[in-house]
């Protein structure tokens, strides 16, 4: 059985592609996905932790984050989807004009 170590390098690997992906592309569809990876790695941290200390304060917390996100994808997904009718394509650099 892994140990705290593995889950722990696990999430720290997957948090890092998450922010390589949040801070490297232009496209929003792959901004909410790793937007999404980044909180599953810090779901992974919370169980992990919460197994090692033998709580299920963790583990409730990461029901929470996983509900949260769930409203955020359907959110984030809504907004993209309103931006490719609008402007026909789903570039951040689309986004950032603001009507005044």
């Amino acid at each position: 059985m892994p140990g705290l170590a593995h889950w722990v390098g696990l999430s720290f690997v997957l948090f890092t592609i998450g922010v390589v992906g949040v801070l490297a592309r232009r496209n929003l569809l792959t901004v909410l996905m790793s937007i999404e990876l980044i909180l599953n790695a810090v779901n992974i941290n919370l169980v992990a932790f919460s197994r090692q200390i033998g709580d299920v304060g963790g583990h409730v917390l990461a029901v929470f984050v996983i509900t949260v996100a769930a409203g955020e994808a359907a959110i984030g997904l809504a907004i993209v989807l309103a931006l490719y009718r609008l402007k026909g394509s789903v570039n951040i650099e689309d986004a950032s004009e603001m009507k005044g």
